[in-house]
């Protein structure tokens, strides 16, 4: 089960409703490149039927995803002020070298370059960690480089 929040859904949605919508845009290229003649060295063809092949396994994917996916209440985790959860904004101290930084615990990230702060998905090492950590808490990251510790410094909402 996935835990999202309520934009986290409604992008996917939108992403889902995006790759339906192109369907008959697609069926139409494939329909002229065929009319073209010969399919063997038709690169629009060949082009467009990938493009459909890609389209059609990410709207299975999307799909399967909202099937398993349950909308955090951000009501209720608000009352949990010292509490990590899913679209909370941390601050956190790496206890290796000192260095604080902001971190944004998301359900999936949005691909959107912040320079102020870091997106982390539930599902990543770092994810795991915060959810549900406190403030003043040390957590514990099984990084590819090794392990890691950060000391929760700031919950913002």
């Amino acid at each position: 089960m996935e835990l999202v929040t309520k934009a986290d859904k409604e992008n996917i949605e939108a992403r889902l409703a995006a790759l339906i919508a192109n369907r008959p845009a697609i069926s139409l290229r494939i329909a002229e490149a065929r009319a073209m003649g010969d399919l063997k060295e038709n690169g629009d063809y060949h082009a467009a039927r990938e493009q459909q092949g890609l389209d059609e396994a990410e709207i299975r994917r999307l799909q399967d995803r909202l099937a398993n996916m349950s909308v955090i209440d951000e009501k209720m985790t608000a009352a949990l002020t010292d509490t990590v959860f899913i679209g909370a904004m941390v601050k956190l101290r790496d206890e290796g070298d000192g260095d604080e930084d902001y971190y944004k615990l998301v359900g999936e990230t949005s691909g959107a370059q912040a320079g102020d702060y870091v997106e982390v998905t539930a599902t990543s090492p770092m994810g795991e960690s915060l959810l549900k950590a406190k403030i003043g808490e040390t957590i514990r990251v099984n990084a590819p480089r090794g392990v890691k510790r950060f000391t929760i410094v700031e919950i913002i909402r």
